[in-house]
């Protein structure tokens, strides 16, 4: 229902679940065929067992809804309302003198950074096979080597745009610790006080099960 109402395009999920699809894979390979218990099918000494095709279909569900509800938060949430939302859900923990505001910027900043690093190991990628760089050839040694190239120029790139980003926020009068004002303040309603419950019965529930 949730991406039937989020209106977003399936082959976004898609892009989302494919980089984990070898960790389904293999996650469901190792549950069906190690998981103890009566074999229903048995070659040689791989073993086939109703409690072990329950916990590979269990746990690669859950993996899947993972990915995609993730995928979902971040594809219909801006990062500014994400940061909002954190830090309000979080405004608690102040109490005990969490710095909760900090923390709510630094996961918005690495959500809002991972697509730009993704660019930039693309195109330093294709500036090394232009140079005549292979990884996708020889053994696993050899394919870490040459991703040497590739790792060293990604964190100076890195290195370099925290330090952008930094002057930035300090050009802007950021200080840590102090209460920010927002243009747009929230103010729960009932609905989001049911929808909070809800969604916490539906995780205990899960983790009970």
């Amino acid at each position: 229902m949730a991406l039937v109402v989020s209106r977003v395009p399936p082959v976004w999920f898609w892009r989302g679940l494919k980089p984990i699809v070898w960790l389904v894979v293999l996650t469901f390979v190792a549950q069906l065929l190690f998981a103890h218990g009566k074999p229903l099918v048995a070659l040689g000494p791989l073993r086939v067992t109703a409690r072990g095709l329950e916990l590979a279909a269990y746990l690669t569900v859950r993996l899947v809804v993972l990915v995609v509800v993730g995928s979902l938060l971040t594809l219909t949430t801006s990062p500014i309302a994400l940061t909002d939302a954190l830090a309000w859900l979080s405004r608690p923990l102040q109490r005990l003198r969490v710095p909760t505001d900090e923390l709510a910027l630094m996961v918005t900043i690495a959500l809002r950074f991972i697509p730009t690093l993704l660019q930039e190991l693309e195109a330093i990628m294709r500036a090394q096979r232009a140079r005549g760089a292979e990884f996708s050839r020889g053994g696993p040694l050899r394919r870490s080597r040459a991703l040497v190239p590739v790792l060293v120029p990604l964190f100076v790139v890195s290195f370099r745009r925290a330090d952008e980003l930094a002057l930035a926020m300090e050009a802007r009068c950021y200080v840590p610790g102090v209460r920010r004002t927002r243009l747009h303040p929230l103010h729960a309603r009932a609905r989001d006080f049911m929808l909070l419950v809800s969604v916490a019965a539906v995780i205990a529930v899960a983790s009970l099960v």
